[in-house]
């Protein structure tokens, strides 16, 4: 196994993890919610999810791009034609 796919597994691990811990964030929130608890406990978890979920984001677009240089690399694609496919991606990460 070459580096660059144990690095995508190990960030593809590390992704996993950080999701299950943010899903149960957002089920707490949730019994937060239904126990009525102040509105401003509230928002810190929820930013708490938002900043987890951005680092998640982070994660998978490093996976990304190790992926798209790894097959780029191996097909031999024009690097060119593999720059823009990312560009397309990282741009709607950013506007989206």
């Amino acid at each position: 196994m070459t580096d660059t796919l144990r690095e995508e597994e190990a960030i593809k691990k590390n992704v996993l993890s950080r999701m299950k811990r943010i899903e149960g964030q957002v089920r707490g929130i949730q019994g937060m919610i239904e126990a009525g608890k102040e509105c401003q406990d509230i928002l810190v978890q929820v930013r708490a999810v938002r900043s987890a979920l951005q680092s998640a984001n982070k994660l998978i677009l490093k996976r990304y791009m190790l992926k798209c240089y790894a097959e780029s690399m191996e097909d031999g694609v024009d690097s060119k034609e593999a720059l823009d496919k990312f560009i397309r991606v990282l741009t709607g990460f950013i506007e989206g």
